[in-house]
């Protein structure tokens, strides 16, 4: 028969369609990784005589041959756990990746150094070495592996440190981390630095608490933060085994499995810290104040030590919504980089140490983009500069030469909600060049507002919040959640007027502020011991140090309350002299916010802070402006994509409409003549069934069988052998690749009409809790387009046997009533042919019993059911004739008296049908 041109177009259209959605399903999944767990011992120390254990994972590359490595660093409290599904997917993608757990940390010995070049370089530099060793990595030179580090917030700042102290490292990602760990812990708003700085107490406390003693459930449980920062910024909880020395194997202490042996006083008190360490935390702790030598020692540790010496190419991956290291401290890490000409790309991503969405998928586009143009496709040696080369001349952050997936900067920005999932869309605004937080131009704001008074209360308390350290899981993906909440009396604001256009602010404002002292507690004097941090004086008569908190708010007005973006502050320390005023210019946080037409811009300095340390002695101070304005920056260039909908979104549809009319006529034509009128009296009729998973694996194997009327066939067959698939076809849900499934003489095919006799019970039946049985049954026929008369629900209910219960709420039932009410929905309509998948799962013998029943009963009147179960017992009880599967293919058919009666024992003895089960199927002990 000849086609004409019309019908041989759709039949090409169709093909297409076919073979395209075939090479989707066949695709391949991805290669299975394995990790290579072992312990490598490295040396370390200021002279080079201690040696650590470190805990280790090793991912080969996926395809197998020689690949770039890349070492992933965790956060702070985590663990090589807390990496492990970044390093499986790079593993997959063709790289040879190393996890380890910090000296401190997890499984490894040692105590906690912050990264410093005498330890934790240390020891990278030993991973390093062991990298070029191994068969699977390639090298750039002898002892020289193509390798990479990605890391955050501890993690990050390691790959920085190595980067400066070992010329072999190509390339880096770090994430949400530091540029200087001083100023991160004391920063000044002013620009002093951290000698002057305002303590950030709770953030260093839950810094420091990380590297103790840590007892299940707590704020990790809480806000879903085990670590300090992942590589998402939100690391999950470690296991007490993995993440505590003090874990006991089960058995070796005399008590219950994984017991944990009490704590040390010296563990308490520093936990896994160096003592130099511990003793640095514990004196700024009770002081408030930065001393020189914690300010040397926390730099030590940090970017701003090595200023000059990373040259190699840097993608910052920095979170907006980050108290503790906020967007200022990748600005500063970028301009040190980008000075010595190495290749520099920012971005500013929705997640952080405070919450947020995390864009992990995002973020790992990204590095694996930064890591494939610089490990896997350049040229041995071309990938960094020596660290002892000169600097070349001083280009912008982010004009070098870059992959063209990762733009110089990039901002995530909330795009609203996706109709139909409603959940979150992010965008990403991206410009050609980084341009610092500056901005490429500066607004200048008017602000008005007199002077005012303010008081620091007695104790710092109550205190005013900006944010929560510690609990952003709590607000993780709440874009428009302020925890803000000033304190009545301790707070100055200064308003500008309605914007007349929408202002996107991107980068640090400015402000002028001017402090006086009205009164001040004259007995707060501090002695030689201690220092002006309880009451902010430098003596009783002469300057004093005055401590405000700086916010830029969004005000809407009316109702709304105003929003602190991100919920950060500028923690600012002025020196008022005696009887004059104190001036400073205050540069308020790095942010990325949208302030829209009619809304206010409100500058806020309030006396206290919940997550800073804060004056005890109470005290009241004018506050004002310097200049009555507000400096702020906005980048032009940047730019998100649209948010409208994809072309393929108009075209889907009609596509979807024509498809879908080519199968109806399709399957309409194969319905009409596939019919075996001899088969008419036989309910089921398979005959060399045959369906493939992806892999090529059988899942159902040339399989062959009948059912009769009257009967109740079990279909056995251990897990894996087969049955669910089977059940499926018979249903039409799947189609299967060769022979076919006859019921009642029809073929079945998706939508066929004879279905309308089969009814079925598989996985477990779907029901409205608030309903009653009847009304769940009513709805559920109803949903069928079938006359209500043909339903016969008394019949059904009155095998099923649910009585008076039919008019209570399902939320009432018990497992054997809901069991009971899915198999009367079964029975509606009386279908000829009944097929059930472990009928009795989760019912206690009483209510098995009953069910065996409903069943026998209702086959007795000429009708046909199938049960799936591996209760064998009850199978030998409730069903007339059996099925035997394994491994996709039929091993023996028949009644099950006469199954029994031919492997009964020699001595007479019977034999039960779970021990010729077993023998069948070549399982029997």
């Amino acid at each position: 028969m000849r086609l004409s041109g019309r019908r041989a177009t759709w039949v090409a259209v169709v093909a297409v369609l076919v073979i395209g959605v075939a090479a989707w399903l066949v695709w391949p999944s991805d290669p299975p990784v394995r990790a290579q767990e072992q312990a490598i011992t490295v040396v370390d120390g200021p002279a080079g005589d201690q040696r650590v254990t470190l805990d280790t994972s090793f991912f080969p590359p996926a395809g197998g041959g020689k690949a770039p490595a890349v070492l992933l660093a965790h956060g702070f409290g985590g663990s090589k756990q807390s990496v492990r599904d970044s390093a499986v997917r790079l593993a997959q993608e063709g790289y040879a990746v190393l996890t380890w757990s910090a000296r401190g940390f997890g499984r490894s010995t040692g105590q906690i150094a912050l990264n410093s070049p005498d330890y934790e370089v240390k020891d990278v530099r030993q991973l390093v070495d062991w990298l070029a060793r191994r068969p699977e990595v390639r090298l750039d030179a002898s002892g020289d592996p193509r390798v990479g580090i990605a890391g955050g917030s501890y993690g990050g700042a390691i790959a920085l440190m190595a980067a400066a102290h070992d010329s072999r490292i190509d390339a880096i990602v770090p994430q949400i981390t530091w540029y200087d760990l001083a100023d991160a812990l004391f920063p000044n708003a002013t620009g002093q630095g951290p000698e002057s700085g305002v303590f950030k107490r709770m953030w260093a406390g839950l810094f420091f608490s990380r590297g103790g003693p840590q007892a299940p459930g707590g704020l990790a449980a809480l806000t879903g933060q085990g670590g300090i920062g992942g590589q998402n910024g939100q690391e999950g909880q470690e296991g007490q085994a993995d993440g505590d020395p003090r874990a006991v194997p089960g058995g070796q202490d005399g008590r219950s499995p994984g017991t944990v042996r009490p704590p040390t006083p010296e563990e308490v008190r520093c936990g896994r810290f160096l003592p130099e360490i511990c003793d640095m935390y514990q004196q700024v702790a009770e002081t408030g104040r930065a001393t020189a030598t914690a300010v040397e020692t926390l730099r030590r540790s940090s970017p701003i030590s090595v200023r000059g010496r990373i040259r190699i190419p840097t993608l910052l991956l920095q979170g907006q919504r980050d108290s503790l290291f906020p967007l200022g401290h990748a600005d500063a890490n970028a301009k040190a980089i980008a000075a010595t000409g190495a290749p520099v790309r920012v971005a500013w991503f929705d997640g952080g140490h405070d919450g947020g969405n995390g864009e992990v998928d995002w973020l790992h586009d990204q590095t694996r983009a930064w890591f494939d143009h610089y490990l896997r496709d350049a040229a041995a040696g071309n990938t960094a500069g020596s660290t002892s080369a000169p600097a070349p001349a001083s280009p912008a952050p982010g004009t070098a030469a870059a992959p063209a997936e990762v733009s110089p900067f990039t901002v995530t920005r909330d795009g609203g909600r996706d109709p139909g999932t409603r959940r979150p869309v992010q965008l990403h605004a991206v410009t050609g060049a980084y341009p610092g937080l500056s901005g490429t131009e500066r607004t200048s704001v008017p602000l008005s507002g007199p002077e005012q008074p303010v008081a620091g209360p007695p104790g710092g308390s109550p205190a005013s919040i900006s944010s929560i350290p510690g609990f952003g899981g709590l607000s993780t993906g709440s874009a428009n959640l302020s925890l803000s909440v000033d304190m009545p009396g301790q707070s100055a604001t200064f308003e500008s007027a309605p914007l007349s256009a929408p202002l996107q602010v991107t980068g640090s404002s400015a402000v002028k502020v001017r402090v006086r002292i009205v009164s001040a507690d004259p007995g707060a004097t501090p002695d030689a011991g201690e220092d002006a941090g309880e009451g902010e004086e430098e003596n009783a008569a002469g300057p004093r140090d005055v401590t405000l908190f700086a916010k830029l708010y969004d005000a809407a007005g009316g109702t709304q309350a105003p929003v602190l973006p991100e919920g950060l502050v500028a923690p600012v320390r002025i020196t008022v002299p005696e009887g004059g005023a104190g001036e400073a210019t205050v540069t308020l946080p790095a942010v990325d916010h949208r302030f829209e037409a009619g809304h206010r811009l409100r500058v806020a300095f309030t006396t206290t802070d919940l997550g800073y340390h804060t004056p005890a002695a109470p005290a009241v101070y004018q506050v004002s402006l310097a200049a009555p304005a507000l400096e702020a920056p906005t980048v032009t260039g940047l730019r998100a994509p649209s948010t409208g909908p994809a072309w393929w979104t108009w075209v889907m549809p009609l596509a979807s409409v024509v498809i879908a009319a080519v199968l109806v006529l399709i399957g309409r034509r194969k319905l009409r003549d596939d019919y075996q009128p001899a088969l008419d009296a036989v309910p089921l009729r398979i005959e060399g069934l045959t369906k493939a998973y992806r892999n090529g694996e059988l899942a159902v194997d040339d399989l062959s069988f009948t059912v009769e009327p009257g009967q109740v066939l079990g279909l056995l067959g251990p897990n894996g052998a087969g049955k669910t698939t089977t059940m499926r076809m018979m249903m039409g849900l799947i189609h299967p690749d060769r022979g076919e499934i006859r019921i009642f003489g029809h073929r079945v095919v998706p939508g066929a009409p004879v279905l309308s006799r089969l009814g079925s019970f598989v996985e477990g039946a779907g029901f409205l809790p608030h309903l009653s049985g009847r009304a769940n049954l009513e709805l559920y026929w109803k949903a069928t387009g079938r006359p209500a008369g043909d339903a016969h629900f008394e019949e059904a209910l009155e095998i099923a046997g649910l009585g008076a219960a039919l008019e209570r709420a399902v939320r009432t039932y018990s497992q054997g009533m809901r069991q009971r009410l899915a198999i009367a929905q079964a029975m509606l309509g009386l279908p000829d042919l009944l097929v059930l998948d472990e009928p009795t799962n989760g019912l206690d013998p009483p209510q098995i019993r009953e069910m065996r029943e409903v069943l026998i009963r209702y086959a007795a009147r000429g009708r046909t059911v199938i049960v799936s179960s591996h209760l064998l017992a009850e199978v030998e009880q409730t069903c007339s004739h059996v099925v035997v599967m394994h491994r996709g293919r039929l091993v023996t058919a028949g009644p099950v008296s006469e199954l029994l009666r031919s492997r009964t024992a020699g001595n007479g003895v019977s034999t039960r049908l779970e021990d010729v089960f077993l023998d069948l199927i070549g399982e029997k002990a």
